[in-house]
């Protein structure tokens, strides 16, 4: 009967280091797709940013042709376009390397919601 309990104590315990690995790993996983995904934000805001306030140098009106200039300015942007997401996709790349040095736990989002208690009125409990 003893080996029984203390068989299933240990089980307990494996289960539950098992579980408490898994749950590092998901709360890693889930922090490097935050971080990799702000990181790919970032990347599309600026070069968003860098086509509405410089677009006009490159970008051809209906009807319009397109002028030398215009050409060498977009192929000037299409490369400033290739090393901003290439610079932006090393980075997310290196955020897995860099969470593989801490260990990391997600601190789950809790309410805690008060409770109050309401006295009757009239009742002498």
């Amino acid at each position: 009967m003893e080996k029984d309990y203390n068989n299933l104590i240990r089980k307990h315990a494996e289960y539950k280091k098992i579980r408490e690995e898994k749950y590092v790993s998901e709360s890693k996983d889930r922090l490097s797709k935050i971080l990799k995904k702000k990181v790919e934000t970032t990347m599309i805001g600026a070069l968003s940013s860098i086509e509405s306030h410089f677009g006009f140098l490159w970008q051809v009106e209906d009807g319009e042709e397109t002028t030398p200039e215009k050409k060498v300015m977009y192929e000037i942007y299409q490369k400033v376009r290739e090393e901003v997401l290439n610079k932006g996709n090393t980075q997310a790349r290196n955020i897995d390397a860099e969470l593989n040095q801490y260990n990391v736990n997600w601190l789950k989002y809790q309410n805690v919601i008060p409770v109050k208690e309401i006295k009757k009125e009239g009742n002498d409990e």
